[in-house]
């Protein structure tokens, strides 16, 4: 594929994957992995909550920030996700 396309940017590489593998069975198991990927206080926050970020991105390019936000809070412990919450309202 690289001698057909020559050199392309990450963008557009990352597009030409996403296309090829997205389908239902992918879309799932990135849905699994959002889903069974937890927070929990041995983990580094900035790490989890970036590759959380970034399935849910895969799953729905289109979903907005305030969205994607409410769905990774869901993943938090209960007492945390009511604590980020108030402070947020």
């Amino acid at each position: 594929m690289k001698e057909i396309h020559g050199r392309r940017n990450w963008p557009w590489w990352k597009g030409q994957i996403i296309q090829k593998y997205s389908n239902g069975t992918w879309i799932w198991q990135k849905t699994m992995s959002f889903e069974d990927d937890k927070y929990s206080v041995d983990k580094d926050p900035y790490e989890w909550c970036l590759r959380q970020s970034k399935r849910l991105k895969d799953i729905d390019p289109q979903m907005n920030t305030q969205m994607r936000n409410h769905k990774l809070l869901t993943q938090m412990p209960g007492e945390l996700e009511h604590a980020v919450k108030c402070r947020c309202n």
